[in-house]
């Protein structure tokens, strides 16, 4: 399964309808599973995430500092996971970042961008990102 792990709920409309139009089409791909937590101060945040996370998951924060990859690379990154993890937790923090006792616990830490998003417009983008990573998976237009 793919979960993703994410602070706070989306308010806005357009992006609530973007972030289910992505939910839909992954889920025709691989079970996924959205976990929205509270929004807090950080160490009340990283207690909750950690919480929901398993050893035995990968866990992949998003995160400034992280690593950058490309789509094809990130694709990867989804396919190789799959078959290694009971499941994949890619971890959004709130808007204070994640706390350093969640960076810690993750796999990897990837960064799309030096760029700061809003947080319902980067939960869309990954979401974007994760669809066409099973495009580019199976070989199916899409990806350019």
């Amino acid at each position: 399964m793919i979960k993703l792990i994410v602070i706070g709920k989306i308010k806005e409309k357009y992006l609530v309808n973007m972030i289910e139009d992505y939910y839909k089409r992954i889920n025709k791909y691989h079970k996924l599973e959205i976990i929205e937590l509270p929004d807090n101060n950080p160490k009340l945040e990283a207690e909750r995430i950690l919480k929901r996370i398993n050893k035995n998951d990968i866990n992949i924060s998003l995160d400034l500092k992280g690593e950058e990859y490309d789509s094809i690379k990130f694709s990867k990154l989804i396919e190789e996971s799959l078959m290694k993890y009971s499941n994949i937790n890619f971890i959004i923090g709130g808007s204070l970042g994640l706390f350093e006792e969640v960076l810690k616990k993750s796999n990897k830490i990837i960064s799309f961008s030096k760029l700061t998003f809003p947080h319902g417009m980067f939960r869309a983008i990954l979401l974007e990102q994760i669809y066409r990573g099973f495009k580019i998976m199976n070989n199916e237009k899409y990806h350019k």
